[in-house]
């Protein structure tokens, strides 16, 4: 895969699209068709001279399957006018997903499960072409490319941090986004003193999934995007004190310590926690950027709800860019042709990233959008991850695989706020300390 070390401000992010431009959730399960004068699978049609048959699209967006998704189908079919479009939404989709692909059962479209590792990609996803000529057209690719070759193109490009309610950290005197973990914690203190009924940092510990939210500010916590692929699968010192894992899951663990979340984290909801960040019932939440557009929709006043990085020593405030989930075409599509219609179309001309995502297309060139606004004129830069380097693609996921750590999943957050909040009798350096002796023994297996 090549090495595509790609690093901008905010000022210079405008300025490469620009030029890039001038140069070129409900809980049930459900399913929605579209309609189309429909030909055989995989054929064009002779009046079209384009894609045409029937597709299964599937998607993780119950929310808006049976609304947007619908609409997206229709403008879809102006230009395919052959192709039927049928949408299934699934609740729990890794969940359900991964059992699914254990068959040949799992659509024509589909995200890229994060459960399948990424060597396996060829094994159910058909390449969508190589890397050196797809970064032309898109960035952050190379999450999913394998030996040079792309097997998803991300449905829109977030960013990570911390999505907060502003007029509340305001009316407990904090008027400025905290920048440190110091700062931040003393912000949570300022909250829960001015008013001991708002929750000041509320984790979603129930719901379990959110806290693997916190993971994606790594890059933020190091202040460097060579830390997560480049340094972090060649180091042992994963998770000893002052790398950026202790530090990261430190602001956590003190937070819950210092009983600045949720008085029963067993209780939480996350259907009801976008509205109660909406309207002042509850501080701050570790969310990707995707999380924006949600929760102001909710708010009566959407400027009320702002975004910022995560706390960190580092020198410099990296906010990373990474790609949402990829978008990609099954291997056992009987109408690949058609399925990449649909793939292109959604990711160009859809709307979706800035719309029902709130971040940033993946089409090199395209509108930014307006929750980048507000880090106009701050030294706050927007950065991708350095890939891995040549030949340890995947290492990462590999060694955390082996070593049964989780670094994508929420079991040991969850031990975390267990033994902060008094629940164990384990220390956060007993935990950082059990991760770190399984990470040197995986990594010392499997990166030969």
């Amino acid at each position: 895969m090549r090495k595509n070390k790609v690093f901008f401000g905010f000022m210079a992010l405008i300025l490469v699209v620009a030029m890039m431009a001038g140069c070129s959730s409900n809980k049930n399960t459900g399913s929605t068709n579209t309609g189309a004068n429909t030909g055989s699978n995989g054929e064009a049609t002779e009046q079209t001279g384009k894609p045409s048959g029937e597709i299964t699209v599937i998607t993780q967006r119950t929310d808006i399957v049976d609304t947007v998704f619908k609409e997206y189908a229709a403008e879809f079919n102006k230009i395919y006018p052959d192709v039927k479009v049928n949408f299934q939404a699934l609740s729990d989709f890794e969940g359900q997903i991964t059992v699914r692909m254990n068959s040949n059962d799992y659509g024509d479209v589909l995200l890229f499960p994060s459960s399948i590792p990424l060597k396996d990609a060829a094994d159910f996803f058909e390449p969508l072409g190589e890397f050196s000529d797809l970064s032309k057209e898109y960035i952050a690719l190379e999450e999913k490319t394998v030996d040079g070759k792309a097997y998803g193109i991300p449905t829109a490009v977030n960013f990570s941090g911390i999505l907060y309610n502003k007029k509340v950290f305001e009316n407990a005197g904090v008027t400025t986004a905290p920048r440190t973990p110091d700062e931040f914690l003393n912000a949570l203190k300022a909250i829960k003193a001015k008013d001991s009924s708002i929750v000041p940092l509320y984790t979603n510990y129930a719901d379990s999934w959110p806290l693997t939210q916190w993971e994606g500010s790594l890059t933020t916590v190091a202040g460097n995007v060579d830390y997560v692929n480049v340094e972090q699968p060649n180091s042992d010192e994963n998770f000893v004190p002052g790398k950026p894992h202790y530090d990261l899951y430190k602001v956590m663990y003190d937070a819950a310590k210092e009983g600045l979340i949720e008085a029963d984290p067993t209780t939480t909801n996350w259907e009801a926690s976008k509205a109660d960040l909406a309207n002042g019932k509850i501080g701050a939440m570790v969310l990707g950027s995707w999380a924006i557009v949600q929760i102001q929709g909710l708010a009566e006043n959407p400027d009320d709800i702002a975004y910022m990085p995560f706390p960190t020593n580092a020198s410099e405030v990296i906010m990373p860019l990474s790609g949402d989930y990829n978008l990609s075409i099954s291997k056992q599509s009987k109408n690949k042709e058609a399925a990449r219609a649909w793939l292109d179309w959604f990711v160009k001309e859809s709307g979706y990233p800035t719309e029902q995502v709130g971040g940033m297309s993946p089409v090199i060139g395209a509108e930014l959008p307006s929750s980048l606004k507000q880090f106009e004129g701050t030294d706050i830069k927007f950065e991708l991850k350095s890939p891995a380097k040549e030949g340890q693609e995947g290492l990462v996921d590999k060694i955390d695989k082996e070593g049964e750590i989780g670094l994508n999943q929420p079991e040991f957050k969850k031990r975390i706020i267990e033994a902060a909040i008094g629940n164990t009798n384990e220390s956060y350096d007993d935990i950082m300390k059990d991760l770190n002796d399984a990470w040197v023994k995986a990594r010392a297996k499997v990166a030969q």
